[in-house]
C-alpha cells in the first residue's frame, strides 16, 4: 500500500470513527434521557396510582359507615328470623352506590348478598376473618359472582346489638372504571391483571378502554411476576412495562398493576440519528477523502520526486535536483537533497581525480617494475659489446652474436608485456549470441591437460547437462575461464584437485572454479580484482581484473570465497537469456 493510500485510508476511518462516536453519544444520551423522562412520567403515575387507589379505599369505607350509621343493621340484628331480610343488601347497595354489600353472622354465615342473594346461608369466611382483625381499611378482595370473579376493594364493619352481632361487607369493582380515573401521559398506559385464576387468562387484562386485545404478549412478563412475586420490568413489543404485583389482606397476589411506555418515539428518534450520522459520515467521508487527496497530493509529489531523484542518482546521474515548491518542512528536504547531491558530485570529482591519480601511479610503478627487468640485462649486453669491441676485438663478432640474441629475447618480452597493457586498456565489447557455457568449459580444460598432468592436478567437471544457453561473447567467456583455470594451477604448484561446474539458480546461470592451494586471506579476496594487485611473485595483476571486465560487460557478478589453506573459489553468475547492453 503506497504512503497516499495509507494517508486517505487514515482519513476516512478518522471521519468514520469521529462521526459514529458522535453518533453513538448522541444516540446514548437520548436514550438516558427517554428513560429518565420515563422513569419520572412512571413514578408520576405510580403516585396517581396510589392516590386513586387510596381515595377508592376512603370511599368505600365511608359508605360501609354510612350503612352502619343507618340503622338498618342494628334493626336486622334484633329479628328473629334474617329470612325477612334477604334482599336488604341490595337496597342498602343501591342506595350507597356500592358494587359489593354483604350482611352476615359473625361467623361469615351470609344473611343477604347484593352481589350473589342466592348465597344466602354460606359462609364467608373472609368477611368474618376480616371483621374479627379490626381493620378499618378496605383490602383487595377476590369476589365470587355468579358469572364470573371480580376484583373488589372492600371494607368490613361489626354491627352489636345486645348479645348479638352483624358484619357487614362494602366494596367497589377494581376494574376498566377505576383505570379510567387516570390522567395517562402521552406514550404511556396503565393495565391491571386480575389474578383470580390460576393460569393465565388473557381476558383478565385490561386497560381504560376495556379488555387488551394483545394480552398473550404480557404472558411471560405476568408468569415471571407471579412467581417471583415482586416488581420487574420488562419489554413487550415497543413498549417498556413495570409491573408490580398487588396483594391481598392475607398476602395473596390477587392483581398485577403493569405502567407501559412507548419506546417507538426513542426508537424512532435513535434510528433518525443513526440514519443521520450515517448520512454526515458518507458527507464526511467523501469531504474527508477530497481534502485528503489533496494533502496527501501536496504532500506525496514532492516525495515521488524526492524518489525519482534518488533513483536517477543511483543509476548514476549525480547531477539530479528536485524543485523546491515550500518553504515547509517538505521544502527543507528538498533542499537537503539538493545539498547532498552537490555535496556527492563534489566529492565524486575529488575521489575521482584521487584515483586518477592512483590509478596513473600504481600503473606507472607497475611499467616501471616490468620494464625494469628486461632494462637491466639490454643494458649489461650493450656494455659488455661495447668492452669487446675496444679490448678484445678478435672476440667482438662472438660476443656480438651472442648479445644480439639476449637483445633480441628482452626486447620480446618487452613487446610480451606492452601487449598485455595493451589488450587491458582496449577490451572490445562482447559480441553476444547464444553460447553453450559447458563446451566452452570442455574447450577450456582441453588446453591446460598438459599441465595439469605435469603438475599432478586432478580435473573433475561438474556439468548441468540441461543448462540454458546464454546470450554471450564465446571468446572472451573461454579467455576469462582460461585466466581462471590458471590462477587455480598456479595456486597449486604440488598437485591438487581443480574442480570446474556449470548448474541453474533463480533464474541465473552460475560457472564456479575451485581449487585445493594455498587459499587467500579476507583482505586478499578484497583486493583481488583491482587492476595491477597480485599475489603472485611474478604477474601483472591484470589476469583477475580482465576477468572481472568480461563478466561485468555481460551483466553478471562474480565473487570469491576463500580461506588460506583450503583453497579458492570463483564463482560467476550470468542471466539466463539476453542481458542488457550497458
Amino acid at each position: 500500500m503506497t504512503f497516499r493510500s495509507k494517508l486517505l485510508v487514515a482519513f476516512a476511518v478518522t471521519v468514520l470513527v469521529a462521526v459514529g462516536l458522535d453518533s453513538f453519544i448522541v444516540a446514548e444520551t437520548t436514550r438516558d434521557h427517554f428513560e429518565q423522562l420515563d422513569s419520572r412520567r412512571s413514578s408520576a403515575l405510580v403516585a396517581q396510582f396510589r392516590r386513586e387507589f387510596e381515595r377508592r379505599q376512603e370511599e368505600v369505607v365511608r359508605r360501609t359507615d354510612r350503612i352502619v350509621a343507618s340503622g338498618v343493621l342494628q334493626r336486622i340484628a334484633l329479628e328473629a328470623d334474617y329470612a325477612a331480610s334477604l334482599d336488604e343488601a341490595r337496597t342498602l347497595a343501591v342506595a350507597q352506590a356500592l358494587d359489593f354489600v354483604e350482611l352476615t353472622d359473625p361467623d361469615g354465615s351470609i344473611i343477604s348478598s347484593a352481589q350473589w342473594p342466592a348465597r344466602f346461608g354460606y359462609k364467608d369466611e373472609w368477611v368474618a376473618r376480616m371483621g374479627n382483625s379490626g381493620i378499618q381499611t378496605a383490602m383487595l378482595k377476590r369476589e365470587e359472582l355468579p358469572e364470573e370473579v371480580a376484583l373488589a376493594l372492600v371494607a368490613v364493619r361489626a354491627v352489636s346489638v345486645g348479645e348479638k352481632s352483624i358484619l357487614v361487607a362494602g366494596g367497589l369493582k377494581l376494574d376498566r372504571d377505576f383505570l379510567a380515573a387516570l390522567e395517562l401521559p402521552e406514550g404511556m398506559r396503565m393495565l391491571l391483571y386480575r389474578n383470580l385464576q390460576p393460569a393465565f387468562s388473557a381476558q383478565a387484562l385490561t386497560s381504560a378502554s376495556g379488555p387488551v386485545a394483545d394480552g398473550e404478549r404480557f404472558k411471560s412478563l405476568i408468569e415471571r411476576v407471579k412467581r417471583e412475586q415482586k416488581e420487574l420490568t420488562g419489554a413487550v413489543s415497543v413498549e417498556t412495562f413495570q409491573a408490580t404485583p398487588l396483594f391481598g389482606r392475607e398476602k395473596e397476589l390477587l392483581a398485577v398493576r403493569l405502567i407501559g411506555s412507548s419506546r417507538a418515539e426513542m426508537l424512532s428518534l435513535t434510528r433518525f440519528i443513526r440514519l443521520l450520522g450515517l448520512a454526515v459520515g458518507a458527507a464526511g467521508v467523501l469531504l474527508g477523502l477530497a481534502l485528503a487527496w489533496w494533502a496527501t497530493a501536496r504532500i506525496t509529489r514532492p516525495v515521488h520526486e524526492l524518489a525519482a531523484a534518488a533513483g536517477e542518482v543511483a543509476a548514476g546521474n549525480w547531477n539530479a535536483r528536485v524543485a523546491i515548491r515550500s518553504q515547509d518542512e517538505i521544502g527543507e528536504l528538498a533542499a537537503a537533497f539538493n545539498q547532498m547531491t552537490r555535496q556527492l558530485t563534489e566529492q565524486r570529482e575529488r575521489l575521482v581525480q584521487s584515483e586518477r591519480v592512483a590509478a596513473w601511479r600504481e600503473l606507472a610503478r607497475r611499467l616501471a617494475h616490468e620494464l625494469k627487468n628486461p632494462l637491466f640485462p639490454l643494458q649489461i649486453t650493450v656494455e659488455n659489446m661495447r668492452r669487446a669491441r675496444d679490448q678484445y676485438p678478435e672476440q667482438f663478432d662472438e660476443v656480438f652474436c651472442e648479445g644480439s640474441a639476449t637483445l633480441l629475447a628482452e626486447l620480446a618480452n618487452l613487446k610480451t608485456i606492452i601487449n598485455r597493457f595493451s589488450d587491458f586498456s582496449k577490451m572490445p565489447p562482447p559480441q553476444r549470441q547464444p553460447t553453450n557455457l559447458n563446451e566452452i568449459v570442455r574447450g577450456a580444460m582441453k588446453l591446460v591437460d598438459a599441465q595439469l598432468d605435469a603438475q599432478s592436478v586432478e580435473p573433475r567437471l561438474e556439468l548441468d547437462q540441461a543448462l540454458p544457453s546464454v546470450e554471450a561473447d564465446p571468446a572472451q567467456l573461454h579467455r576469462a575461464l582460461q585466466n581462471l583455470v590458471l590462477n587455480a594451477l598456479d595456486a597449486m604448484p604440488s598437485g591438487g584437485v581443480l574442480t570446474v561446474r556449470t548448474a541453474r539458480a533463480n533464474g541465473s546461470v552460475l560457472l564456479e572454479v575451485a581449487d585445493t592451494g594455498s587459499g587467500l586471506t579476507k583482505e586478499e579476496c578484497e583486493r583481488l580484482f583491482t587492476p595491477y594487485y597480485t599475489t603472485k611473485q611474478h604477474g601483472t595483476g591484470l589476469g583477475l581484473a580482465i576477468v572481472q571486465s568480461v563478466v561485468s560487460d555481460h551483466g553478471g557478478r562474480i565473487s570469491v570465497r576463500s580461506e588460506p589453506g583450503r583453497g579458492a573459489t570463483f564463482r560467476i553468475e550470468l542471466q539466463n537469456g539476453t542481458p542488457s547492453h550497458r
